[in-house]
């Protein structure tokens, strides 16, 4: 089918290849990926933050670009999740009836990566392979939002080579999210610190999530720290290849 790649603000600006990962993902498995270079933030910021007129702004900007598509899929837990979630709630706060319809029309459309993938299958067409020791900590807004659980470690368990260590306490928040790590940096520094421990407890290799936000947040604490595990989203980890 044909797929156009949400790509999110953090992935354009901060992890490209997380994007180039993704899309080589959805090429290998058939599909054709378009980018529509005029797409922006989806806004969530601006509405976590109050801002709700100019998330609104946002939110049917990123309409008028994704409404027509076929699919749609995202390296991001919480980008997706704050378009099926919160632009319908906006609507309804705001008794925006055009933008409630609107986001409506998107059900069924819109998928984070590894949920496209659990969905419509193609592991044994990637064949990823990742020698390495791994861990997976499961974001909020993909774990909550989304509903995916833990259901990416079924992928990661999938890879060839991978030796895979489940996290303790891998429901407790890695203390990121967004604004909140600005406006409470105390509580965020701590529940960090948290995070990073269990991490380093289990002697792995990598930390893998699905979001590139939470990533940012957990591998400054381990660089900061000066502690051996680093960070990588799932998409590069499916991405991988066994040399030939």
């Amino acid at each position: 089918m044909t797929i156009q790649l949400f790509i999110t603000c953090l992935n354009d600006a901060l992890y490209p290849g997380t994007g180039v990962a993704t899309t080589e993902i959805l090429e290998r498995l058939g599909h054709s990926v378009e980018f529509d270079p005029r797409q922006t933030c989806c806004g969530q910021m601006h509405l976590n933050s109050g801002y709700t007129d100019e998330a609104i702004q946002l939110a049917e900007r990123w309409l008028d670009i994704y409404e027509d598509a076929e699919c749609i899929v995202s390296p991001s837990g919480s980008c997706v999740a704050n378009v099926r979630e919160m632009f319908g709630h906006a609507g309804h706060w705001t008794q925006n009836s055009n933008l409630i319809e609107r986001a409506a029309k998107m059900d069924g459309k819109l998928f984070e990566l590894s949920e496209f993938i659990l969905k419509f299958g193609g592991m044994d067409v990637l064949n990823p392979y990742f020698p390495h020791r791994v861990t997976y900590h499961p974001t909020c807004h993909g774990a909550r939002a989304l509903g995916l659980k833990d259901s990416p470690e079924q992928l990661l368990r999938q890879v060839q080579g991978l030796d895979f260590v489940e996290l303790s306490e891998k429901w407790q928040c890695c203390g990121f999210g967004g604004t909140f790590s600005l406006k409470n940096s105390d509580t965020s520094a701590a529940m960090l610190q948290d995070k990073c421990e269990t991490i380093c407890a289990l002697d792995v290799e990598y930390c893998v999530a699905i979001d590139n936000s939470c990533l940012m947040h957990i591998g400054g604490g381990l660089r900061k720290d000066g502690k051996v595990p680093k960070v990588i989203h799932l998409a590069e980890v499916l991405a991988s290849q066994e040399p030939k």
